[in-house]
């Protein structure tokens, strides 16, 4: 009997369907069973339905602990920022990776896993005017987000060989806001010792990570500049919509309560139905997924075959391949079959 996880699918517009059918072929190829709960976030059921959907998908999503979700179009309102408000998502994980195939003007292997506290920051406050000439924002930081966040990215670089953690913000000119995160963070590292832990100022990292990107493996920051870094790291690995992000909300001893995955790319209206999506984000989004679950083999052989095969030249038309939506999936489908089937033919380490 496999193994059987339920996971709530966040069904979306455009490319959301086709990319959907991929991640199911690709699940039949797993030696576990994962029992997928769709909830239709598609745009036109969300204006037949209103605001009742979200109660349905936060009620599937609590349950299942796990979500899938595909890009959905913002219109009346963000699908995204009402899941991370009704979830209490206050983490974003987003690692940002060197993929085969992507064009780049960077030069330089890049691997690094941004750690950003989702709320707080002017962010959470739209700002008032001063008379006619002036204007003011609030800048928030709170405590328990930041905790979480730095008891997250410690855990990662633990569970990962002991990977560094930096923690990156203005603490020397914001010593108020930035001084209480980089405080936290120390805290947090105090409890973690065989982990490696600095602090960078932030407008040093940004340069610091185009120049010397092997220095940095675990950033952890606050909201903006989780999501100025990420932008650029993105830029820099070639594409600001390759990738994937999950997106985490803890309880009150600090172990993730519910955790959403996404791609971060659109909908792609332009492709929509012509078997032209390039379902790699979404593949690296399951490989989180799987992570979550405690799966991790499995996480990683999704993860490793399909950036194998983007670099061995099995690509979709948009990363200058041949292959098409169903084909890309069939290839690493059946790649990940063989490389599960191989490891099982392995016999066994002996001990020492």
């Amino acid at each position: 009997m496999r193994p059987t996880y339920q996971v709530t699918e966040l069904l979306g517009d455009g490319i959301g369907p086709e990319l959907s059918r991929a991640v199911h072929t690709l699940a039949e190829a797993l030696p576990i069973r994962l029992e997928f709960v769709p909830v239709d976030l598609t745009l036109e059921n969300r204006r037949a339905q209103g605001l009742k959907i979200y109660d349905k998908a936060v009620e599937a999503v609590t349950a299942s602990r796990v979500a899938l979700k595909y890009p959905t179009v913002t219109a009346e309102e963000s699908p995204n920022a009402i899941l991370r408000r009704r979830l209490d998502l206050s983490v974003i994980h987003r690692p940002v990776y060197t993929i085969p195939g992507v064009p780049t003007n960077f030069r330089r292997e890049l691997d690094i896993d941004i750690v950003r506290i989702a709320t707080g920051g002017t962010y959470d406050d739209p700002g008032r005017m001063i008379g006619d000439d002036g204007a003011v924002s609030l800048r928030i930081v709170e405590r328990r987000p930041v905790r979480e966040a730095a008891r997250y990215a410690f855990t990662l670089a633990r569970r990962t060989g002991n990977k560094r953690v930096t923690s990156a913000s203005k603490y020397t000119i914001q010593k108020a806001t930035d001084g209480l995160f980089e405080s936290i963070a120390k805290e947090v590292a105090a409890q973690f010792p065989e982990v490696p832990h600095n602090s960078e100022l932030f407008d040093a990292l940004l340069g610091k990570v185009i120049m010397t990107p092997e220095r940095f493996q675990i950033v952890l920051v606050l909201n903006e500049y989780g999501d100025f870094l990420s932008d650029m790291a993105c830029g820099l690995a070639g594409s600001l919509g390759i990738g994937a992000s999950a997106n985490l909300a803890f309880d009150a001893a600090a172990v993730v309560r519910v955790a959403l995955f996404d791609a971060a790319h659109g909908t792609a209206p332009d492709i929509a139905g012509k078997n032209l999506a390039n379902p790699t984000a979404i593949f690296l989004a399951l490989s989180m997924l799987l992570y979550q679950l405690g799966e991790t083999d499995l996480g990683h052989t999704v993860k490793t075959t399909t950036l194998d095969l983007l670099r061995q030249g099995v690509r979709t038309r948009d990363l200058g391949g041949e292959e098409s939506t169903d084909s890309f999936t069939a290839a690493v489908a059946a790649e990940v079959t063989r490389r599960l089937a191989e490891a099982k033919e392995l016999p066994a380490t002996p001990l020492p």
